[in-house]
């Protein structure tokens, strides 16, 4: 969001008006990052650019998920979670919906407080 120039919190909605496929082959944050800056030198699309890296998100998911095998019921925490184009992008790959919770961010944090206050 910080090499597009815009809020976290709009890099979500402007994927899902993505045209065109971009591909973000790395996985390494800075690497990522290199990729974004010569894409935007190359007069790519925001857009586009952000629905490419939000695919390489979901794609990574997907290795982790296949690792652990993929039942439907699916559910994403985390802040990531808040971000509708890693949704769609996830949903489409998955073809099964996500059931988020309406304060994703806080379910770890929340899970820690209840096993602590079990252990005590």
């Amino acid at each position: 969001a910080r090499t597009l120039e815009m809020d976290i919190s709009e890099l979500g909605p402007i994927s899902l008006k993505s045209t065109e496929n971009v591909t973000i082959s790395s996985m390494c944050t800075v690497f990522a990052e290199s990729e974004v800056i010569s894409l935007i030198a190359q007069n790519r699309e925001k857009a586009d650019i952000a629905n490419g890296v939000h695919e390489a998100i979901s794609g990574k998911a997907m290795s982790l998920l296949r690792r652990v095998g993929l039942e439907p019921g699916y559910m994403m925490t985390g802040g990531v979670a808040k971000n509708v184009g890693v949704i769609h992008c996830l949903e489409e790959k998955l073809g099964s919906p996500l059931f988020i919770c309406d304060d994703p961010e806080i379910v770890g944090a929340t899970g820690a407080a209840l096993y602590a206050l079990d252990k005590i």
